[in-house]
């Protein structure tokens, strides 16, 4: 993958003025034991020091005049705490998919081993789908295993259940219907632009697959200029909301254009234990090259078997040989 460059620390030959003003801004930001704050500008003291700097939340001020005059002095630990805040975010143990409500065993990372139904708009896994339409006559086939709703009988009512979906504010709706426009189905008319707008609104709503499409628009120009800053950042969003190929992008991208593998193994190793054994080939192929340790590559692999233990189930492995596939629990690429 080639993808932009990350923005580097700054670092410059005076180095310890740059500490010394992160120290003096950390001793006039501390507060009092009568609870009255320091303006980091003038020094003023007093419990109507409140104005808070918006972008690092480390000091305060008497006034926005105050902030102002400030800023310049301010800039270098600013920008470098506001860094450390997103990295914290970015690398923190992502949310685990939902459990399959019926089951009530966490759902695998690959698409093909659960099911959306825009009936009534619960995900089940293959394993209960499989067990389910095992045992109904052949009159009931297909009909939803959760709600029991028949299949539709025409493109126009599936859209019709979808629209439903959609006006509940359900992401996973949303995401869906952007995908149909994405490639034209359900008799959709074939539209990137429509796609997109989905896909914004279902990833403001919380769902990380629709980030993940947004910055693979951006990355391969699919209904949008070419721009790898913002197909980083609709990355890093979806990441945080738990997408595992979001963040083998991201491991990838630091890897490869940026050469920084220590933050690529980060997401290697966070995207392993979400089940992408992409990633975990990635880790083994880092180790072999000698750039990363066989301590990791160890820990990349009990991480990887932890997630198959969590999601395996006697009927997703009865699924998943009926299917011919005995690799549901790896993530879709």
């Amino acid at each position: 993958m080639n993808t932009s460059c990350e923005q580097n620390v700054e670092h410059t030959e005076n180095g310890s003025d740059a500490i010394d003003a992160v120290s003096s801004d950390i001793e006039k930001m501390s507060i009092s034991t009568d609870n009255k704050s320091v303006c980091a500008n003038c020094g003023k003291e007093g419990s109507d020091v409140t104005n808070i700097c918006n972008k690092c939340n480390m000091v305060k001020y008497c006034n926005a005049a105050c902030k102002k005059k400030h800023r310049q002095k301010h800039k270098k630990a600013c920008e470098r705490r506001v860094a450390e805040l997103h990295d914290e975010q970015l690398f923190k143990q992502p949310p685990p998919n939902e459990d399959c409500p019926i089951c009530m065993v966490r759902l695998p990372s690959l698409t093909s081993g659960c099911t959306y139904n825009e009936c009534c708009g619960k995900m089940i896994c293959s394993g209960c789908e499989h067990a389910f339409q095992s045992r109904i006559t052949k009159e009931e086939h297909d009909v939803c295993p959760f709600c029991r709703t028949p299949p539709p009988n025409s493109d126009k009512e599936n859209v019709k259940r979808f629209e439903k979906r959609m006006e509940l504010n359900d992401a996973r709706a949303i995401f869906n219907m952007g995908c149909h426009y994405r490639y034209g189905r359900l008799g959709l008319p074939q539209s990137m632009a429509k796609a997109l707008k989905l896909w914004h609104r279902a990833g403001e709503l919380g769902n990380a697959a629709a980030y993940t499409n947004i910055g693979n628009a951006y990355y391969f120009g699919r209904g949008v200029e070419i721009d790898l800053k913002k197909a980083r950042h609709y990355w890093e969003l979806a990441t945080m909301s738990g997408s595992v190929m979001a963040r083998r992008n991201l491991g990838v991208l630091e890897e490869e254009n940026v050469g920084n593998m220590e933050r690529a193994l980060k997401h290697y190793m966070i995207a392993v234990g979400g089940g992408d054994s992409i990633s975990l080939n990635n880790v083994k192929s880092t180790y072999m090259r000698g750039l990363a340790t066989k301590d990791d590559y160890a820990k990349a692999l009990r991480s990887f078997q932890a997630y198959l233990d969590e999601i395996k189930t006697v009927q997703r492995d009865e699924a998943a040989a009926a299917n011919d596939d005995n690799k549901y629990y790896e993530s879709a690429s």
